[in-house]
């Protein structure tokens, strides 16, 4: 049985990037976007949230950068459409209260899919949502998964960097973290 991945998460992270569902070589591997063609790492770097391009199998190295990783659902699929609506509502009260619990400043979601099913709309814009969700403000950005070839690395890179642009200051003023981390 292929267990789900843990969060990487402490407490009030300038942002917790949130995927829809582990895929089944990161939960295979215990590592976050270790798929072959997944362009998380090498897009949060080119945006500006890390200084270096980290490897899956150093996805802890995220903390230092006050960023930390979640998913919605815990089940890990091949694809994420291979969950229900159903996984969806149910995983929803747990993880608001994960947020209030762990208070980020911001939420980013990627992808909209999570962000439809848990907030219940149907058309959402790329970028900042104009809800909270336990006071985190919300982002919602297009999914880095290798799957998902409607966005160029440029294209990715460009809207990611609109949510740096905004935690930066947040960045700034948290300065570095040292303790409080947590592996859920």
């Amino acid at each position: 049985m292929i267990h789900s991945l843990p969060d990487i998460i402490a407490e009030q992270l300038a942002v917790v990037f949130c995927g829809i569902n582990p895929g089944l070589s990161a939960a295979v591997l215990g590592h976050h976007f270790a798929g072959r063609s997944n362009r998380f790492w090498r897009v949060i770097h080119l945006a500006g949230f890390t200084p270096d391009e980290i490897h899956p199998e150093n996805d802890r190295a995220i903390l230092r950068y006050r960023c930390g990783l979640t998913t919605l659902v815990e089940r890990p699929t091949a694809r994420a459409d291979e969950l229900s609506t159903t996984e969806f509502v149910a995983a929803a009260a747990q993880f608001e209260k994960k947020i209030a619990r762990y208070a980020p400043r911001f939420v980013a979601f990627l992808g909209k899919a999570a962000y439809c099913a848990l907030s219940g709309q149907r058309d959402i814009a790329w970028g900042r949502q104009p809800t909270a969700l336990a006071g985190a403000a919300i982002w919602v950005l297009p999914n880095p998964s290798g799957r998902n070839r409607a966005f160029s690395l440029d294209q990715l890179v460009s809207a990611y960097r609109e949510l740096y642009g905004a935690t930066n200051p947040v960045l700034s003023d948290l300065g570095p973290l040292t303790n409080g981390l947590s592996r859920r």
